[in-house]
């Protein structure tokens, strides 16, 4: 209409707005504001939606650029004397090692730490002194003890020989390793090392002693005072067991709740409360049910406290409503008709229910928990509240054992004041994220892969 209005017919002579009556030259001029009104409210979403992704991507960079170096470590190939003296171990032992009269346990005590710091010193035989020598053995990580135990432990035959291994440093000159920074002009280095201790990370540097490999202990340790030893595989495990019981208790309450009230349910005042409440307890902050889960389970049942299954409980509380909502919109997304089919032939209605309805919103449902899942997977409010924030260091083996999340565990490494932390936080992060977009990945995979079309 607008382009018969605005234009000429073809061979017809242009008209100009003087040759258009009133109304027209009304018509038209209503026309172009609505045009351009359009075209700007155009404009306006496509700058909201390149802002929006714009900073979603300098969050994104900002985060893997901090924790890239997080996976990887730096080693340190030291020669280390393995003396009996040292270790305090005889040679008695050492033969019933060799013979396999003693088991490798009995030298689990030695005192490996000795051996690696007389390797320090003789391979810095010029430094005296003793505050001098606490800060060369400061270059090696103190969990460099645990790797020299267990390999002599695998070979008991090294022991009173020497053993050249390459160990985790410190994470102070691990980080300036990482970096590729200059050692050799310490004043422009950002460090809380002293200028000896990186001069001597400088000749280590030189010599090739000094190697980044992949961060396994990422992934193996739990938690550590110190950065370097520093892992998730604690949280992770904690993260699993909470889920699970999330899932085992939330899922089967969720689903029966949504199938009587959207089958069975009669259409009263008292199902209207229900649902109303059940909407409302959507909207509920999470901190809340932290705070029902310490008064009740904790203070009241005197559940284990940082426990896994203290935290499934609470989440499965959380995530109740969500999964009732979605379940319940996906029963009723089935037709009728499938309904009156099925009753048609005679199914009475459980078995219109479990053998018709059921199956064709099993994919809405499922996305719907998973959903719900990737939710509480994220949640740190409510799990503080029940003593989850603990330092964990040992890998909880059941669901009673004291444990902590991923998302816990990133609050606590925010709040340490080195920078190894710092990079451990993104890392963590960014497997959290991970996890997340696996998630929901699936859920829509799911939904396509399943979904029918009315």
């Amino acid at each position: 209409m607008s382009d018969q209005l605005s234009q000429p017919a073809k061979g017809a002579p242009e008209r100009t707005a003087s040759d258009m009556s009133p109304t027209t030259r009304q018509v038209t001029a209503g026309l172009a504001r609505r045009y351009a009104a359009e075209k700007r409210f155009r404009l306006y979403g496509m700058f909201a939606i390149a802002a929006s992704l714009a900073f979603l991507a300098l969050l994104l960079i900002s985060i893997v650029s901090k924790g890239l170096p997080a996976f990887t470590q730096t080693y340190m190939q030291l020669d280390v004397p393995l003396e009996l003296e040292t270790l305090g171990i005889d040679q008695q032992t050492v033969d019933g090692l060799l013979d396999g009269s003693i088991s490798t346990q009995a030298i689990r005590r030695a005192n490996f730490n000795g051996a690696i710091r007389q390797g320090m010193r003789e391979r810095f035989p010029e430094v005296e002194g003793r505050s001098a020598t606490r800060a060369l053995y400061k270059l090696v990580s103190s969990g460099a003890e645990f790797d020299l135990a267990a390999r002599v432990m695998d070979d008991p035959s090294v022991l009173g020989n020497r053993l050249t291994l390459w160990l985790p440093s410190d994470d102070e000159i691990g980080a300036l390793v990482k970096q590729r920074a200059d050692l050799s002009a310490p004043d422009t280095l950002v460090t809380r090392l002293d200028d000896q201790a990186i001069a001597w990370g400088a000749e280590l540097k030189d010599a090739g002693d000094f190697d980044v490999r992949f961060n396994t202990t990422f992934f193996k340790n739990g938690d550590s005072r110190e950065p370097e030893l520093a892992g998730i595989r604690a949280a992770l495990v904690g993260s699993a067991y909470t889920l699970l019981i999330t899932f085992v208790l939330s899922f089967p309450i969720a689903v029966a709740a949504a199938i009587y009230l959207e089958e069975f349910a009669p259409k009263n005042r008292w199902t209207d409360l229900v649902e109303v409440n059940i909407n409302n307890l959507a909207a509920v902050p999470s901190i809340v049910f932290g705070l029902l889960g310490l008064a009740v389970f904790i203070n009241f049942f005197h559940l284990p406290r940082s426990a896994p299954v203290v935290g499934g409980i609470v989440l499965s509380l959380m995530t109740l409503p969500t999964i009732i909502i979605s379940s319940r919109a996906a029963l009723k997304s089935v037709p009728p008709s499938i309904r009156e089919a099925a009753r048609g032939l005679g199914a009475s209605d459980l078995q219109v229910v479990f053998h018709h309805v059921l199956p064709l919103a099993m994919p809405g449902i499922l996305t719907g928990t998973i959903i719900g899942l990737a939710q509480a997977l994220g949640e740190t409010a409510p799990l503080l509240m029940i003593g989850m924030v603990a330092f964990i260091v040992d890998i909880p083996q059941g669901v009673t054992d004291s444990a902590t999340v991923l998302p816990v565990q990133v609050y606590l490494w925010a709040d340490s004041p080195e920078r190894a932390f710092t990079e451990k936080t993104s890392a963590a992060i960014m497997v959290l994220l991970a996890f997340l977009i696996a998630m929901n990945a699936l859920a829509v995979m799911l939904r396509k892969r399943f979904e029918r079309r009315w």
